[in-house]
């Protein structure tokens, strides 16, 4: 449920859009998964103390632009001012499923995007999580909707700096290690993947041309070197009625953490 808190003397209904962390929590393929213990116990030191081990690219975080980009900000030389202020939330559940392209005439046919917005998209892959209402890591990991190439040119028109989905990348498994090469020569995901998508977008030509070489890890290479990051495994009170296609205000604050080329932010909206 929201909780309600009051801002300059106004009353605001506040959203939590992040994913729980935990040692639950989906990792991304080829990285170390989360770990937590306790490093001090009560009954023996007389305090409670745990200890993290994790990269950042798990749970909710923000992505900064050293991820991909050297010498490109990080997370300390991130400006606050782009991580909050004016936003949207597109709804494209109805439109999207297994390894859909999202676009964006689907995001404006729904919901007023102005420039300098921070974007919400809710694919509805939230919940297939972990911490989901059908949790299913294959399909969340492997399956998941992402961006097509329009999406690419749009973000930079708009001047958003930050955008998100509830999905763990942004970019479409195709152009991902999951659908590129991930599995050969073991599990075969990569050949799996590719097969299915395939079938969806009508053989082997259709493919090659939707997702060529070049646009390998899209939104990541095409988009940093201009200081347009995103938002990755939100969820949370996302699918809330009074967020989907509206304009809200949305904060999404990363631990202020020196030299790190992401990290993990914890993401609230907030309607009137």
């Amino acid at each position: 449920m929201p909780s309600e808190v009051e801002i300059l003397g106004k009353t605001a209904k506040m959203y939590d859009l992040s994913q729980p962390l935990g040692i639950h929590a989906n990792f991304w393929p080829l990285y170390p998964p989360f770990e937590m213990y306790y490093i001090k116990r009560k009954i023996e030191h007389g305090v409670n103390a745990q200890y993290i081990k994790s990269s950042f690219h798990i749970g909710t975080h923000l992505d900064a632009p050293r991820h991909f980009v050297t010498g490109g900000k990080t997370i300390d030389k991130w400006p606050i001012a782009w991580c909050a202020g004016p936003g949207a939330v597109a709804d494209l559940r109805d439109e999207l499923d297994d390894l859909s392209v999202y676009t964006p005439r689907m995001i404006e046919s729904r919901v007023d995007v102005k420039e300098g917005d921070i974007l919400i998209i809710h694919t509805g892959w939230h919940k297939y999580a972990w911490c989901g209402s059908e949790p299913d890591e294959e399909r969340y990991v492997f399956m998941h909707p992402g961006a097509g190439r329009e999406m690419v040119e749009w973000l930079l028109k708009k001047k958003i700096h930050v955008w998100g989905v509830d999905c763990v990348s942004t970019d479409h498994p195709m152009n991902l290690p999951i659908g590129r090469f991930l599995g050969k020569g073991t599990t075969g995901i990569a050949d799996r993947v590719r097969a299915l998508a395939e079938k969806k977008f009508g053989g082997k030509e259709a493919v090659d041309k939707l997702f060529p070489p070049e646009d390998y890890q899209l939104t990541h290479n095409k988009l940093f070197p201009h200081d347009c990051v995103h938002l990755e495994n939100l969820g949370g009170e996302i699918s809330a009625p009074e967020l989907q296609n509206n304009r809200v205000t949305i904060f999404c604050l990363p631990i202020l953490i020196e030299g790190a080329e992401a990290c993990w932010t914890r993401v609230v909206a907030l309607t009137d």
